[in-house]
């Protein structure tokens, strides 16, 4: 297990091919997926073929950045992930996106703060990240509430044409950031 980051109560690993029944007990949760694409699994071949090679394919591509496995550090039970990645659609130098998706049994815990600022300070003081931004839908309260816990500012509300229409979405998407210097600046 190559490890990446330790918190008090959280390791975030690299992922490995033995995570895909993780990956598809996390993405059957119709909870865990509301915001994403209105409660629908993401089926096991889906995993295999696509999610998981992805995942993968970050660690050899951008030093430093990608998927990682989150696991309790007292359990060693598996709550989800997060990402710390370059800006997949236009690629911005120090510009990393910051996302999370966790177990529904793990939120309300602060494990998406914790292991978000964790990120956050080892981006700014590690890898060269000069902008944190985040996003998600404008009617996810507790993700919102993540971000501005860990002292992201929303930037922008905004609409998209998904393929799929979500309950809520009506309402847009929301774009959050931190910059370095801002980071540096808080109490």
């Amino acid at each position: 297990m190559e490890i990446f980051l330790e918190t008090d109560r959280l390791t975030l690993r690299r992922f490995t091919e033995a995570d895909e029944d993780n990956l598809v007990e996390l993405d059957g949760d119709p909870a865990v997926m509301r915001f994403l694409n209105g409660g629908r699994p993401t089926p096991r071949d889906e995993i295999r073929s696509r999610v998981l090679p992805a995942f993968l394919g970050y660690y050899g591509r951008f030093e430093g950045f990608g998927f990682w496995a989150a696991e309790e550090k007292s359990t060693g039970r598996f709550l989800g992930w997060f990402h710390f990645r370059p800006r997949l659609d236009e690629p911005r130098d120090g510009e990393i996106e910051l996302g999370y998706r966790l177990r529904a049994s793990a939120w309300g815990k602060g494990y998406a703060t914790e292991g978000s600022r964790a990120l956050i300070g080892k981006g700014f003081t590690e890898l060269g990240v000069e902008r944190v931004f985040a996003g998600t839908m404008a009617v996810n309260l507790g993700s919102r509430r993540v971000m501005e816990k860990c002292g992201l500012t929303l930037v922008r509300t905004y609409h998209e044409d998904w393929p799929d229409v979500i309950e809520g979405s009506e309402h847009g998407e929301v774009e959050y950031a931190l910059t370095k210097a801002d980071w540096e600046a808080r109490p």
